[in-house]
């Protein structure tokens, strides 16, 4: 087949007034209703004082930002789908994107916490109507985890040289709950810019995640884990303080290292992965590897005595499959191994709690939705524009959890 006409001679318009390209939208939006989205943002979010009236009817700027975003929006431009064909029909107060646009610019650090606040009554009231996280009075992990977002223009806010050279990123801090039968949602997010530290506002923010977790339901064992940027004594001191347990991943320091070296060659376990884990060098395939367990590690030997903490260090290895284990006819002296080493006070079984804490990959699968969706841009040049983006983001991707919950369990 072929095209009967020139690109100059056809022009396409979506002005039907009868249809709906996104008719899932309308029970989406009647949760959020139920929820009482309307209602919070009404309550809590106070812009006083802005250019142009910005802070009115922060309800419907609320609602109509998060609609667009559960539609496939990832730019302000994009929340004009909102006013196509028969949408106006669907929904009233539907704000134009130029309104949005000016309600995002007049948020300050302040008002982002308001937001927060909203974001963090929604999830409660959104796992009170569905079933979010089933199991989770009896076993749930928060996540947490930070990612680089790139970002175009020296303009904007915020957007720095960080971690990757001659890259200028944003770099956001998320927080996530699920339970072992449960995809994640999100407890919480924190913009930050580009050259922030990794752990920078950790402490707070997981004090955050860990008190929102009993308020979507987790009232069980509750596990946080995190990558090694975060192992530090306050991350940790914040767990105890909440009754939480923690499982972190330690990276490689000296200490850490004659522990290991330390280990009996007869106390390593062998474990098959069901599926093949890439190797970061060769990209060749392992799918077995070796796990052991100290039973009394004492980390931060550098902070006073009552900030130490004695607990297991739970330490898997791989072959290094970059180091070839012969050369020529030379037959191998001895393996050359690749150790993940994590701290932990859990109370699940060595291999139990080494597939629990492998399975802190799941915020990958989270970050990955946002950054294919609405968090493809962070489209304003305003920093704090980008941090309402942020949440309002969170919400939208835990209305979709909860909309899918309520479909079936096969959708959530």
């Amino acid at each position: 087949m072929q095209s009967s006409h020139a690109c100059s001679a056809v022009a396409a318009a979506f002005d039907e007034p009868n249809l709906i390209a996104d008719a899932g939208l309308v029970p989406v939006v009647r949760l959020a209703e139920r929820a009482g989205l309307p209602e919070l943002a009404a309550e809590v979010l106070r812009i006083e004082g802005a250019r142009n009236s910005a802070g009115a009817a922060p309800a419907a700027k609320v609602m109509s930002l998060v609609a667009a975003m559960c539609a496939g929006a990832d730019s302000i431009d994009d929340t004009d789908r909102l006013r196509h064909g028969a949408m106006p029909t669907a929904f009233d107060g539907v704000r134009a994107p130029s309104t949005l646009g000016t309600f995002l610019r007049s948020f300050t650090h302040g008002h982002a916490l308001q937001l927060h606040a909203v974001h963090r009554r929604l999830l409660a009231e959104l796992a009170r109507r569905a079933p979010l996280l089933p199991g989770a009075d009896q076993v749930a992990f928060i996540d947490i985890d930070s990612t680089h977002k790139r970002v175009f223009g020296r303009a904007k806010q915020g957007a720095q040289i960080g971690r990757f050279k001659g890259v200028r990123t944003l770099h956001p801090l998320l927080a996530t709950i699920c339970t072992p039968i449960a995809r994640p949602v999100i407890a919480g997010v924190r913009l930050r810019r580009g050259k922030a530290a990794d752990a920078r506002g950790a402490q707070r923010f997981v004090a955050e995640a860990l008190a929102t977790a009993p308020q979507v339901g987790a009232t069980g064992l509750r596990v946080l884990r995190a990558d090694s940027q975060f192992y530090n004594a306050d991350v940790v001191a914040a767990c105890r303080r909440t009754g939480t347990c923690f499982s972190i991943t330690t990276g490689a320091n000296p200490s850490i290292k004659r522990a290991i070296a330390a280990i009996d060659e007869n106390a390593w376990r062998q474990i098959h992965y069901p599926t093949g884990v890439p190797d970061p060098d060769t990209g060749e395939l392992i799918y077995d590897a070796q796990v052991a367990e100290i039973s009394a590690y004492t980390a931060f030997t550098g902070r006073p005595k009552a900030e130490q903490v004695t607990a297991r260090l739970i330490v898997r290895r791989v072959r290094d499959l970059a180091k070839p284990a012969t050369i020529g006819e030379q037959g191998e002296l001895f393996p050359a191994w690749r150790h993940h080493p994590f701290f932990t006070d859990s109370p699940f079984e060595t291999l139990q709690a080494e597939r629990h804490h492998r399975h802190h990959a799941v915020i990958e699968q989270v970050i990955a939705d946002g950054k294919a969706g609405p968090l493809a841009h962070l489209p304003s040049g305003h920093f704090n524009a980008n941090a309402a983006w942020l949440i309002l983001w969170a919400m939208s991707f835990n209305l979709l959890r909860a909309a899918g919950a309520l479909a079936s369990a096969f959708h959530a």
